[in-house]
């Protein structure tokens, strides 16, 4: 029984040795997304336009501070293009908080007052 055991056993320890090998080379090259302390670029999608079924504009924020890039691609089935790179200015790079009079503040106040003050 175990003459027809040792190939498989002997594959799986194959298998299991290059699974363990790629590992170890993954985390000792730098740059490959996934690898703890080693990221690339900072992406960020500000928007997006869909054109057709197919077929959008995506706005992209690479980097950040003012590193920061803004990036329009065009994007179709099988086909990225970039259709205008511009630096992005300081005050749009950072977050802005929400305007107190937005929505988060309307529904704040419609939680505190209850279901049953709402309008009619």
């Amino acid at each position: 029984m175990w003459q027809n055991a040792w190939p498989a056993l002997v594959l799986l320890a194959l298998m299991v040795g290059i699974a363990w090998a790629l590992k170890w080379a993954r985390g000792r090259m730098p740059g490959l997304p996934g690898v703890p302390g080693q990221q690339g670029p900072a992406l960020k999608m500000l928007a997006s336009l869909p054109l057709g079924p197919q077929q959008r504009v995506v706005t992209l924020q690479v980097g950040q501070g003012e590193h920061a890039t803004c990036l329009v691609l065009g994007v179709a089935a099988g086909t990225v293009s970039k259709l205008h790179e511009m630096p992005l200015p300081p005050e749009t790079a950072t977050p802005s908080p929400p305007a107190a009079g937005g929505f988060a503040a309307r529904l704040a106040q419609q939680l505190v007052k209850g279901p049953g003050d709402a309008p009619r």
